[in-house]
């Protein structure tokens, strides 16, 4: 008996290999992708301005890159004694416009600097609905807030975008893009996150807009791959026990699940051919003994040290120094974790 539907994906053309450099934006799903890439030994940038869950605050944030674009003092605006960007995450937030301006443009130089040589840009889309200033909000009414920083709901008013206006802004992105890195693959995504404090009938509205607006996009440009990881979880698994408690958030399973189609999809077989190592390297080095000094302990180390050693000279962008320095000398560089 079958107790889901599986649906074939279509590969994509350039599959991630461990020399790829690759950019992931967009909604706290792209997080998880991008936490899985990065455990695998990938060279991933994650969110240059934080979690962007609609398509005008990713095209601006794509804009800010490519022309590296700077801030100043002037586009904070105070709340709650710290200073807020709303064109950024909290995580970009400080006690002092000086703080805040520092990480904000740190990260925006760094992000021009690789999306000019990534391989890879994954956009991971949320919702079509946009929440633009009003005149009682500290900033240009009328621009839209990437977060709203938990200001009062009278500063935003609500707006649902087009499938049209959507499928535009994001062809003018990709040209941008092309001509800013002709190389690069842009991967998008929908994601499976359900935003429910929308209501249900709004959220399905905006998915809708988006699935439309994406799909008019990829069929019209071959630089577009498209990953059905709405799909995944809303079709193909389709039942509530492969979500958090908050029945919105897809659980660890889910999520997994969602990680082997695409590794499937978009990494290299040869690449994830040495997945399974990797993950014992990496449990290894995370191993706590009770007796370092027995010669139990240092076979264990010799064991992995020779593993570590044969696969970064068998894949040097493999990346494991830490690990190999440790099984090398039996000295971490953090502290034990149980």
């Amino acid at each position: 008996m079958k107790f889901h539907y599986e649906f074939p994906i279509k590969k994509i053309p350039t599959p991630f290999m461990h020399y790829h450099k690759m950019v992931m934006m967009g909604s706290c799903f792209t997080e998880n992708i991008g936490q899985l890439l990065k455990s695998h030994c990938f060279t991933v940038l994650e969110n240059p301005n934080g979690i962007l869950f609609n398509p005008i605050s990713v095209v601006e944030a794509v804009d800010s890159y490519i022309h590296q674009k700077q801030i100043v003092a002037s586009d904070l605006f105070l709340l709650n004694e710290t200073w807020h960007s709303w064109k950024h995450h909290s995580r970009f937030s400080g006690t002092t416009q000086a703080d805040a301006v520092s990480k904000i443009n740190a990260s925006t130089t760094a992000a021009a600097q690789f999306l000019k040589t990534a391989n890879h840009l994954m956009i991971t889309l949320g919702s079509a609905w946009v929440y633009r200033l009003t005149e009682a909000a500290d900033g240009i009414a009328g621009s839209v807030a990437a977060n709203n920083h938990k200001a009062p709901a009278a500063w935003f008013e609500r707006e649902l975008l087009t499938a049209a206006t959507t499928q535009q802004m994001l062809q003018q992105m990709v040209d941008q893009l092309l001509q800013y890195n002709p190389y690069l693959q842009i991967i998008f995504t929908i994601s499976p996150v359900r935003h429910l404090r929308e209501g249900v009938i709004d959220n399905n509205r905006s998915k809708a807009v988006l699935i439309q607006a994406v799909h008019d996009l990829a069929n019209s440009n071959n630089a577009i791959y498209y990953f059905p990881a709405y799909e995944l979880v809303i079709d193909d698994l389709r039942d509530y026990r492969f979500y958090a408690e908050d029945m919105v958030h897809p659980n660890y399973q889910a999520t997994q699940y969602v990680w082997e189609k695409f590794v499937d999809a978009c990494i290299d077989s040869e690449a994830s051919k040495q997945f399974k190592l990797i993950r014992e390297i990496k449990l290894a080095y995370q191993h706590k003994p009770f007796n370092p000094a027995t010669g139990q302990h240092q076979q264990f180390l010799k064991k992995y040290a020779n593993e570590t050693a044969h696969l970064m000279e068998q894949f040097p962008h493999i990346q494991l120094t830490e690990e190999l320095n440790y099984f090398k000398t039996g000295i971490r560089n953090q502290q034990w974790v149980d």
